[in-house]
């Protein structure tokens, strides 16, 4: 497994996202208010919403449909709600953002 460059940390706003496709389907990239970053599958495990159009707060970001929350660490639903998302190994170095695929794969960021 190798990492594909998908771009800069400057390219996501800070508590926002942005999505990178992949054949595996789109991932949702992550930038918190204190600058760190994650990468998750972007569908709710509830109803599949697009998870990066949500809010993003701490290290967690709520699902613009029905507000389940989900941790970006872990890719689990927080408080009473059951299920959870894949999350993507993510490198950034000097600002430069990197994902792990399963295979090594093209994607475009969105």
């Amino acid at each position: 497994m190798t990492f594909i460059d998908i771009g800069h940390i400057d390219d996501i706003p800070l508590r926002g996202a942005r999505c990178v496709k992949t054949p595996n389907g789109k991932i949702a990239v992550f930038r918190t208010a204190e600058n760190e970053v994650f990468a998750i599958e972007d569908h709710c495990p509830h109803k599949s919403g697009p998870l990066s159009q949500g809010i993003v707060h701490g290290k967690a970001v709520t699902c613009p449909l029905h507000n389940w929350v989900i941790s970006l660490e872990t890719g689990q639903a927080l408080g009473a709600d059951e299920g959870a998302v894949k999350t993507i190994p993510l490198r950034n170095i000097d600002g430069q953002l990197s994902i792990r695929l399963e295979q090594p794969l093209m994607v475009a960021a969105e």
